[in-house]
């Protein structure tokens, strides 16, 4: 095993943000605004809500008791099939202590490394490098914090699909990005095990 993600609740919550780009925008503005990211992500923003490529990639979530919320085993269970992938339960079934951890073989390395160079799929591959980036160590929970203070994502209906807030990013991007020669830390990257 390369990488694991020892949280369905942090896999859910990169999945939304990996899904909605407009929310992944949102959360960029908000790292160059508190002085976390370097301003030069206020273009990487903009091209989250202006490209076609994420319109076409949009992919929305319903909002259920937890926040966003799709079940994964269908999915899972094909990149498991080949490989790729595992998923490991921990605990006993009917009990609040049951995990789910999910783990990238060095097999589903080697085809994330092979799609990353593709025309159209690596695509996919630098949307997950932003979304690692805007979730850092934060654990499930402190994600799903972080999506529920939209207002939008926080007053959506139980079963209905997440709406967009490009129209709000738009606003705050334009206003931030007149003050960004304010905002220009110095990042450090981060290179571990953890997703």
């Amino acid at each position: 095993m390369v990488k694991s993600v020892r949280s369905e609740l942090r896999l859910q919550a990169m999945d939304f943000w990996l899904r909605n780009p407009d929310y992944l925008a949102d959360e960029l503005v908000s790292m160059v605004e508190a002085g976390t990211a370097d301003s030069s992500y206020l273009v990487t923003a903009r091209s989250l809500l202006d490209d076609p490529e994420p319109d076409l990639r949009w992919y929305p979530m319903p909002r259920w008791f937890f926040g966003a919320y799709e079940q994964l085993d269908d999915a899972f269970s094909l990149l498991e099939t080949y490989g790729l992938a595992s998923l490991r339960r921990t605990g006993q079934p009917g009990k609040q202590s049951k995990r789910n951890l999910f783990f990238l073989t060095d097999a589903g390395a080697a085809a994330v490394a092979e799609l990353s160079t593709d025309p159209i799929l690596g695509w996919y591959a630098e949307q997950v490098k932003l979304v690692a980036l805007v979730a850092g160590d934060d654990g499930g929970q402190a994600l799903k914090d972080r999506q529920y203070r939209q207002a939008t994502y926080a007053g959506t209906d139980l079963g209905v699909a997440i709406a967009p807030i490009a129209p709000r990013v738009r606003e705050r991007l334009e206003a931030l990005s007149a003050a960004a020669p304010v905002f220009a830390p110095e990042v450090v990257g981060q290179e571990g095990e953890q997703a």
